[in-house]
């Protein structure tokens, strides 16, 4: 078997065992009467278990599925062997060899990628950047382009906030999209996004560049963010107020909140309760404090490599979508070849994301399978 095992790097093999021993470590925790009458701690260990299994499995049957390719080749080697054995070695084995790589092809996925996988809920931040009325229209693309593909894949999408302009566009819009694999999909649309055309207000026929940026939040079932909103949390209650001194509310329902740690600040006024406006406000603070926390762990986990996709660094420019020339460019996939980095505006901007995300995630996988 170890024949085949150096086909891979030192550094995954040992990891998996690293895993193995773990699982198998775990395993025996369950079944000691003493931590199995501990209801959160056993709790907690089928949850680890579970994920675990997931990896193991399928690492074990290519460790069997490796033996088993070596004994045939063994079989093969031997000048003094069996010709009945060696013929049915010498039509087991490529099919033993493919199975093999195929279960570790499956392996690697699943342990760079699966806790992605495990976050089923978001909270993705929309902001029109520079370009004015232009770049607030593009917000509201953006907006149809998630909403639309979010529908294609049934997930459920909760407006949480926006702020409107007259020419239909956006200042600001803040969604929710549950649905399971979304931060696997999603995750890799934070940064920012830049949109070349010829605007309505434009009478010369000339192409403006403008832009919006995206944060992608994740929102998994367990976060490890403890706040106390009584001590942590500053909180402000005011009247809302719509545009323009229309549709005031005069009851106290719009709700500020101010992480005192970070300086995290949320406000939300979308609506006439101060209970539910408190509540929205209060699920979008625990997302931010803990994309705050996060970002800062993976940051100094990949102090060495400086191009991490989905990091969502709204500083980083991930798109172009050029109208002109229906064109969809994301720079992160420039390196692997211009082609491989441009895409059909028209289905991107209609929601068709996957051949894009697709892509995005093929290059994302062999970035983190490199620095395990």
């Amino acid at each position: 078997m170890r024949d085949n095992m150096t086909q891979h790097p030192d550094s995954l093999i040992a990891k998996l065992e690293e895993l193995d021993a773990h699982f198998v470590d775990i395993t025996g925790q369950m079944n000691d009467p003493a931590i199995a009458s501990g209801h959160k701690k056993i709790v907690a260990l089928s949850k680890e278990l579970s994920a675990l299994r997931k990896i193991i499995e399928p690492y074990r049957a290519f460790k069997d599925l490796s033996k088993q390719r070596d004994e045939a080749q063994a079989i093969l080697d031997d000048p003094d062997g069996d010709a009945d054995l060696k013929e049915l070695a010498n039509m087991e084995i490529d099919d033993l060899r493919h199975q093999a790589e195929d279960a570790m092809d499956l392996v690697k996925g699943l342990l760079v990628m699966s806790v992605d996988q495990e976050i089923g809920s978001i909270i993705m931040e929309i902001r029109a950047g520079t370009g004015g009325d232009e770049a607030a229209l593009f917000c509201g693309n953006l907006l149809d382009m998630y909403t639309r593909y979010a529908e294609s894949r049934r997930w459920k999408i909760e407006l949480m906030d926006a702020k409107p302009t007259e020419m239909g566009g956006f200042k600001e819009v803040i969604i929710n999209i549950k649905g399971d694999g979304v931060w696997a999909r999603l995750g890799y649309e934070g940064g920012g996004h830049r949109v070349q055309r010829v605007p309505k207000t434009e009478s010369q026929g000339r192409i403006h560049t403008s832009a919006a940026t995206v944060a992608v939040l994740p929102e998994p079932e367990t976060i490890d963010i403890n706040i106390d909103w009584d001590k942590d949390v500053l909180e402000h209650v005011s009247c809302a107020g719509g545009p323009g001194g229309q549709s005031v509310n005069k009851n106290a329902s719009a709700i500020k909140l101010d992480h005192v740690e970070t300086g995290i600040t949320v406000s939300m006024r979308d609506e006439k309760s101060q209970h539910k406006n408190r509540a929205k406000a209060r699920q979008i603070m625990t997302a931010r404090v803990f994309e705050h926390f996060r970002h800062k762990q993976s940051s100094a986990e990949a102090a060495t490599r400086k191009e991490m996709i989905g990091s969502g660094d709204r500083s980083q420019r991930v798109r172009t979508y050029n109208f002109p020339q229906n064109r969809c460019t994301d720079h992160r996939l420039k390196g692997e070849g211009q082609e491989g980095a441009n895409f059909n505006l028209d289905r991107i901007i209609g929601g068709n994301l996957d051949p894009l995300l697709d892509a995005l995630v093929t290059h994302d996988k062999a970035q983190r399978l490199a620095n395990i």
